[in-house]
């Protein structure tokens, strides 16, 4: 007689000859098998979607490329990618006067006053401005070399026989419209009696100019103050040659090197008179 087992008889074997258990068994690495593959392809399908999506432009914002700093000019390399200067189009239509006023400059001559002022809402600084006017009037290689005239800044207006604007591109194209002239909202300009430095040309200079920003703010200066003194536009003399400060730089060398100053070596530098 077989002994009982104490899990009670053993199950019968079911059609296939295997026991209950061995099914449950089977079935139980079936249903397994088939929950991997459910979740394979759930991943499969989810990837296709998200390559899908990104082909349809939904791609994350990718990092902004590196750039290098560098100041345009000798020596200093332009950025690959410039970051923007920001500045505004447009200001308030009214001026801010550079307060104070410098000692006279320059030998002999008579004396010619100006006043300095900045738009509001430029974000400039008027005294910042009237510093870097003053610095330029009163260096040796400007306009006081000819020892044909002397310069000096006041604030009052009635005492200044010109005035300096520093003007966004709207308000200083209005300006010099008023003259007749015209300026695309890019140059600066002269009328009599006033000097109009646009700010957009005063913040980025110009493209190509192989010169640092200072270097073209100290020719703006000198050029549009240069006109209020009765001077004309002159010409490069030559490839290579040093560019007359009464030359249109702005709009291009044509062949001769930046430079800002109207006396080199203590002698007047010009070209000949552009009619």
């Amino acid at each position: 007689m077989t002994p009982s087992s104490p899990y009670g008889p053993p199950a019968p074997p079911d059609q296939s000859g295997r026991s209950a258990y061995g099914a449950a068994r089977s079935a139980n690495v079936r249903m397994r098998r088939h929950r991997r593959r459910s979740l394979l392809i759930g991943l499969l399908v989810l990837a296709a979607a998200t390559v899908v999506t990104l082909n349809r432009g939904g791609e994350p914002p990718a990092e902004p490329p590196a750039t290098t700093q560098g100041e345009m000019g000798h020596g200093g390399g332009a950025p690959a990618h410039p970051t923007p200067i920001s500045y505004p189009s447009v200001g308030a239509g009214r001026f801010t006067v550079a307060d104070g006023e410098t000692p006279v400059h320059g030998t002999d001559g008579p004396l010619r006053r100006y006043r300095v002022t900045v738009e509001r809402g430029t974000g400039q600084d008027a005294h910042a401005f009237a510093a870097k006017v003053d610095e330029v009037l009163a260096d040796p290689r400007s306009w006081i070399a000819s020892d044909e005239l002397r310069v000096q800044r006041v604030a009052d207006a009635g005492a200044a026989d010109f005035t300096i604007y520093l003007a966004t591109p709207v308000t200083s194209e209005r300006m010099c419209a008023e003259g007749g002239l015209t300026t695309e909202r890019y140059t600066s300009c002269r009328l009599p009696g006033q000097v109009i430095i646009n700010l957009a040309r005063w913040m980025e200079a110009v493209p190509d100019y192989g010169a640092p920003l200072d270097t073209y703010r100290t020719y703006v200066i000198n050029h549009e103050v240069g006109h209020e003194f009765g001077e004309e536009h002159e010409a490069c003399p030559g490839p290579g040659a040093a560019a007359p400060v009464m030359q249109q730089q702005t709009y291009g060398l044509n062949g001769c090197l930046a430079n800002a100053w109207p006396y080199l070596d203590g002698r007047r530098y010009a070209g000949d008179i552009v009619p």
